[in-house]
């Protein structure tokens, strides 16, 4: 749909995004390992919340995978905050207010929930290897519906 949309193969854009205490935080810093980014609709949706909490919950399988999680929302970093404290999240939640992300990403979801002029993200998970290549994409044009983390994890495991 999206021409500009990120695909498998694709070197990930870098960005930098401010996180939770305000700190910006850019994706060179998260290469190294396996870097899952998941881009949520908003702090404190419903589906979001199950989504990042289902990826809290999944942390020590992901760090034996050697992956980490970066979840990022066109919230603001304050919400972001209260969300990150309010379901414990341990990994780092970024803040694309100005929506520069979901756009040079291709992920943009326009007119939110019947709200004209509101964009926010897609649901979209992308896998980087070490060198910030995208090995894995997957999004979704229906907020309601969350990512197969068994598959996501499966991906990891044969992950090089």
């Amino acid at each position: 749909m999206m021409i500009n949309q990120v695909k498998v193969g694709d070197k990930a854009p870098d960005f930098t995004l401010t996180d939770t205490e305000l700190k910006p935080r850019s994706l060179k810093e998260f290469l190294g390992d396996k870097t899952v980014i998941a881009f949520f609709v908003g702090a404190f949706t419903s589906v979001c919340t199950k989504e990042m909490c289902a990826f809290r919950d999944s942390m020590a399988r992901l760090i034996d995978l050697k992956a980490q999680i970066v979840g990022i929302a066109v919230t603001d970093p304050f919400s972001n905050k209260a969300f990150a404290e309010k379901n414990r999240l341990t990994f780092p939640i970024l803040s694309d207010f100005k929506r520069d992300v979901i756009r040079t990403y291709g992920i943009e979801l326009p007119n939110f929930a019947g709200l004209t002029g509101y964009t926010t993200a897609k649901r979209a998970i992308f896998i980087l290897d070490k060198g910030g290549i995208v090995r894995y994409a997957w999004l979704t044009d229906n907020p309601a519906v969350e990512p197969n983390y068994s598959e996501i994890e499966a991906f990891l495991e044969k992950m090089a």
